[in-house]
């Protein structure tokens, strides 16, 4: 990805022109005046994740797991055929039904046209369209469940303003062909519209779909790097009555900047938009894994920012009604009973409560620290206890719970309860190591290391310390900063992996030279702990 210097543009008409007609009729989801609605007229906000299916058709539990933290939306990796292999008919059906069995709303992409116009081995929105049309009887009657993204980052960097024909052609041979469903088009520029080519054409593409149900998708990661240019784009959507969503977006630094995800969540909760963050485990780039290795009980500090953080998914996210949610629940659950303490050490209690109850049904418990008027929220539990980490040695606290459920009515607080951490003791310490080669070739490969903390709580500013036996040496790292000497190596870490959250883990990737063997490292010490490997 080449990126440049954000050039918003104006949209391609006046606020008075910018007015979506809404004489068209759609079944399921479908846009009105610019908003997402579900086929009954309720406001459907998108947050979720993206799932790179089409690498790892193996990882049948990922949608489950998603799920389980919160998500409402998944947005699935799918492949035509011109680039990798093809998702058949029966597996795209396979993927729409665990969506379904998992309640969540499924948006499929077509992932082949990536960069088209500079990434040589790109496939065309036409192509694209005409494996959607060859999956005509499988997605017929899901609209209500169903979003189709054409194609993923459909353009690159050269000549960006031929993204606008070939994206409207695309566009009506899907409705040519009968498709009723709610269309996603993504954005030029690897998918980031730094030159506003998008946003400038955005009403003809609008325009041309003649049941104007059709939603643009902007992608932030680099480009996005301040709050301005962030909330400039979003809000001329918004003001253009233009729907539009936030179809990936990342948090981590990488070699072109560093993304202001905290202003893109805060914006999109602001302005009722949708949020799909990539991603959710498999990435080349491991600091962009939500989940290490596939799993949902080893987040990353970027997973645990977009589950548990501000404007978070756990925080905002709301089941669609068409699973079976009441669109005009407004009753809010009762207060939960009141909370005990356990096991309280000088850095952490468990707190236990008595359930709250609800018309339709509780969904999740906050529990926030009290402290005069003011309150913390410190946990986030689906169940009726939690362990609130990081707890200052020999101090007082008070705590409390709130429900909340689906419809994101939120309950009176609970009673109070007040717990003394422990005077003494060591605040709980402890790691794991995940090492892996991800690639090799001859004289070199690729490796990554999951550093977990399995502790109590945060571990800051961390050293990583191991040797290689058999003369492998660090070429470039990611996620960590490596000093070498002969087969010993001591990382640092990079701004954004400089905080282990208790129970959480960052990931460091590298390539490096080697020779004829490659063994793993077999120790690991993580500021002095030795840290077993799993």
């Amino acid at each position: 990805m080449v990126l440049g210097l954000f050039l918003p543009g104006p949209l391609g008409a006046t606020a008075a022109q910018a007015q979506p007609s809404d004489v068209h009729a759609a079944p399921g989801l479908h846009v009105s005046d610019g908003r997402l609605l579900e086929g009954n007229g309720n406001d459907f906000v998108m947050r979720g994740v993206n799932h790179a299916h089409t690498w790892y058709r193996g990882e049948t539990q990922s949608l489950a797991d998603i799920k389980a933290l919160g998500a409402n939306t998944v947005r699935v990796v799918l492949s035509d055929g011109h680039r990798w292999t093809e998702n058949s008919p029966a597996d795209v059906a396979a993927v729409v039904a665990d969506c379904k069995a998992n309640r969540l709303i499924c948006v499929l992409e077509v992932h082949d046209t990536t960069g088209y116009g500079e990434e040589p081995a790109a496939g065309t929105l036409d192509h694209a369209a005409d494996y959607w049309i060859g999956l005509r009887e499988v997605l017929a009657g899901e609209e209500d469940y169903v979003v189709v993204n054409i194609g993923n980052e459909p353009w690159g960097n050269t000549d960006p303003a031929g993204w606008t024909e070939p994206t409207t052609a695309a566009v009506k041979k899907l409705r040519d062909a009968g498709f009723q469903h709610t269309i996603m088009v993504d954005a030029p520029n690897w998918g980031q519209d730094w030159q506003g080519v998008m946003r400038a054409n955005a009403r003809t593409v609008y325009d041309a779909d003649p049941t104007g149900n059709l939603i643009f998708s902007i992608h932030m990661y680099s480009v996005f790097d301040t709050a301005q240019e962030i909330t400039d784009y979003l809000t001329a959507f918004v003001d253009a009555r233009l729907p539009i969503l936030i179809g990936e977006f990342g948090g981590p630094a990488d070699q072109w900047g560093d993304p202001d995800e905290d202003t893109v969540m805060a914006a999109a909760e602001q302005l009722r938009l949708g949020y799909l963050a990539w991603s959710w485990s498999g990435n080349t780039d491991p600091v962009l894994d939500l989940a290490i290795g596939f799993d949902p009980s080893r987040l990353s500090s970027w997973g645990e920012r977009i589950f548990h953080g501000a404007n978070g998914i756990s925080e905002t996210s709301r089941e669609a009604t068409v699973y079976g949610g009441d669109p005009g629940d407004t009753r809010a659950p009762t207060a939960p009973g009141a909370p005990t303490a356990s096991a309280v050490t000088a850095d952490a209690a468990t707190l236990a409560w008595p359930a709250a109850t609800d018309d339709v049904g509780v969904t999740g418990y906050d529990v926030v620290s009290v402290s005069g008027g003011l309150e913390t929220k410190v946990a986030v539990s689906s169940s009726t206890t939690a362990t609130v980490t990081g707890l200052t040695a020999g101090t007082a606290y008070t705590f409390a719970v709130y429900a909340r459920d689906a419809a994101g009515n939120r309950s009176v607080r609970s009673a109070t309860v007040s717990v003394t951490t422990d005077e003494d003791g060591t605040p709980g310490a402890g790691c794991s190591i995940g090492y892996r080669v991800v690639n090799d070739w001859p004289g070199g490969f690729q490796g990554e290391i999951a550093v977990r903390n399995t502790g109590a709580a945060a571990i800051n500013d961390w050293t990583l310390v191991f040797r290689f036996a058999d003369g492998q040496s660090i070429a470039n790292m990611w996620g960590g900063t490596p000093a070498q000497d002969g087969g010993a190596v001591s990382v640092t870490p990079a701004s954004y992996t400089s905080v282990i959250a208790a129970g959480g883990s960052v990931t460091l990737g590298f390539t490096a030279t080697k020779g004829g063997a490659n063994s793993a490292p077999t120790a690991f010490t993580l500021d002095g702990t030795a840290c077993p490997t799993a």
